[in-house]
């Protein structure tokens, strides 16, 4: 299996605060990585750093980009450039423009001229919304609304922050319905998620960080039954 991502001794964090402590990690090529933890473990900080948010103050960060041609050091790569290579970032707060309308939001994620129908088959929803403001719909319109990016940019690497956070059951399935579908076209998705359960049961593999450590690092089976501190357990509630 190629290795779309790798990471070497990682380091970053925030002013004086050091939060990731020499991670090493490798991300396959078009599968589902789950990354866990508590909170405060890291998990946020380390996506910001491979989406160039946030400056490395140690280590290396590798994309190979498996069978896409690419080999970037992302140490000398902008977040401008990472995006235009294929990689995607959907952030906790969802990354959204709240001022523009929907149809202007899906118009920015396609690009000029291109079809939005994507967006409309899986999230039917925003076709009855293009008009309206992106920051007056509910918080799981704008989730929706945010995947949208996933399903037009056509990402290589798609890194998911806390998807679910907040939503309501419906919406949460049908979110994590698209990553998987996402998952199966051979996108590599990299997956943050506070339902345990849920994220190991779509992962092929999982990271589990602990005070900015790498703890744990294998296949979902072998995390099955265990208690991860700060996680809730079971998916949300039908």
């Amino acid at each position: 299996m190629s290795v779309e991502l790798s990471l070497r001794g990682v380091r970053a964090g925030y002013g004086a605060v050091e939060v990731l402590h020499g991670i090493d990690m490798d991300i396959p090529q078009g599968t589902l990585t789950a990354l866990l933890g508590p909170n405060g473990a890291g998990k946020t900080t380390l996506l910001s750093v491979i989406a160039g948010l946030l400056p490395l103050r140690g280590g290396e960060v590798h994309w190979a980009g498996g069978g896409h041609g690419l080999d970037l050091d992302l140490r000398a790569t902008p977040a401008d450039a990472r995006a235009r290579a294929g990689m995607v970032l959907i952030p906790e707060r969802r990354g959204i423009f709240g001022q523009l309308t929907v149809e202007e939001n899906l118009e920015i994620f396609a690009g000029a001229g291109n079809d939005a129908e994507p967006a409309f088959s899986s999230f039917p929803v925003l076709a009855d919304r293009l008009s309206q403001r992106a920051g007056s719909l509910s918080g799981g319109e704008q989730q929706m609304l945010a995947m949208s990016r996933a399903l037009l940019q056509h990402p290589r690497l798609l890194l998911l922050d806390e998807i679910s956070l907040g939503l309501a059951p419906r919406v949460t399935r049908r979110l994590f319905d698209v990553v998987a579908e996402l998952a199966r076209s051979g996108t590599t998705v990299v997956l943050v998620e506070q339902y345990l359960s849920d994220a190991l049961r779509l992962a092929e593999i999982v990271y589990v960080l602990a005070r900015g450590e790498v703890a744990f690092a294998g296949e979902p089976g072998e995390l099955a039954g265990q208690a991860l501190p700060g996680y809730v357990t079971a998916g949300p509630p039908t």
